[in-house]
């Protein structure tokens, strides 16, 4: 069933008062406008990523707004035809599965991060295509671009498969890329265009309750800023200065930088989840350094001019604080050295992470 039918029925059942969608054919592979506002800001080295995971609006969107990532397109990959039409990929007139391409910054955000934000959003067990949309064309993939991306993908693949989160084997196949052509114009931020319409089918395909079954979810309500009133009380002296107004404590006189025991750092102000100690390393900086966080939704970079520098400074999302620096000097195979201040942080010990609600998490220090 092609999926313009299939939006039409889950809106129809479940809300009633949205219209069928109607969508305007636009020329075959016509690109959407690029963002010359993040080429700008992100300027620099530049890599791709390509990704098929059932629908391409539902890949599309959760990469969108990123730092790091300058756009993200929908399209086709993964198939021998040249320029294929959504109505013909679509019906499995062509061996192409509808993908989303990302062009990011390596030295802002690493193919690792994306990877991981890449397996929270689809259901990766399924081999004949992605909740109500059935066939190849709606089967995941990752297609990898270099033997950098091949390595990130294979590992991470292991691991999620080893780590027990699905019943059933991971079976999302890695592949080399080939050729992506990007969808027509309609299709391109979908979810901003028609939000109505995006938010009912990913409801209605089953796609929303199945990420919020396996994977931690309203982490924007759970993980909150209290009030300036209640961090005074709450932080000490060193900790407000770090978070609140960007100070950095001494290097090698820090709570956690030589510590070495399994568990998790959380945001000392929102208690967000955001570095495991198995992405822990010694960097030799004198403060407890990362070569990737837990999930790059939760972290913001902006570019940091104090000081007569150019940085790229990492802040909690969440919790609105200051954590650190990030720099392109550290280990493959992502390259980046989140260099972060001990006082912005909590560690919780792998053994107290249940009773502390951090169950989800588990895993990743395993």
């Amino acid at each position: 069933m092609k999926k313009t039918y299939q939006i039409a029925l889950i809106i129809l059942t479940q809300i009633f008062s949205i219209s069928l969608i109607s969508c305007s054919e636009a020329k075959n592979g016509e690109e959407s406008t690029s963002n010359e506002n993040l080429e700008e800001e992100y300027a620099g080295p530049t890599e791709l990523a390509t990704f098929a995971g059932g629908c391409f609006w539902c890949i599309e969107a959760p990469f969108e707004g990123i730092d790091g990532i300058i756009s993200v397109v929908s399209g086709y990959s993964g198939g021998k035809e040249k320029n294929p039409s959504y109505a013909d990929v679509s019906a499995g007139k062509t061996s192409h599965k509808e993908a989303v391409q990302i062009k990011f910054n390596p030295e802002v955000i690493s193919y690792s991060e994306l990877v991981d934000i890449f397996w929270q959003q689809f259901d990766p067990t399924d081999a004949g295509g992605s909740f109500y949309d059935r066939g190849s064309q709606y089967e995941s993939a990752i297609f990898f671009h270099n033997s950098s991306q091949k390595q990130v993908a294979e590992s991470s693949k292991k691991n999620l498969d080893k780590s027990g989160r699905f019943s059933k084997p991971v079976v999302t196949p890695i592949i080399k890329f080939d050729a992506f052509y990007a969808a027509e114009d309609y299709h391109q931020d979908y979810y901003k265009k028609n939000p109505a319409e995006y938010y009912a089918y990913r409801k209605g395909s089953g796609r929303d309750a199945f990420i919020a079954e396996h994977w931690p979810v309203n982490l924007d309500k759970k993980y909150t800023k209290p009030s300036q009133a209640v961090l005074k009380q709450k932080l000490n002296d060193l900790q407000y200065e770090v978070t609140m107004n960007n100070a950095t404590e001494i290097a090698f006189s820090n709570d956690y930088n030589e510590n070495k025991e399994k568990g998790i750092y959380v945001c000392i102000v929102s208690g967000a989840p955001l570095f495991s100690s198995n992405d822990k390393y010694e960097s030799y900086s004198g403060w407890p350094s990362f070569t990737k966080p837990i999930d790059a939704r939760l972290i913001d970079k902006p570019t940091d001019y104090e000081y007569g520098m150019i940085r790229v400074e990492v802040r909690s999302k969440l919790g609105d604080s200051h954590l650190g620096h990030v720099f392109y000097d550290g280990p493959k195979p992502t390259q980046l050295r989140y260099c972060m201040n001990s006082a912005a942080m909590r560690f919780i010990p792998k053994d107290k992470m249940v009773k502390e609600g951090y169950e989800d998490y588990v895993w990743l220090v395993d």
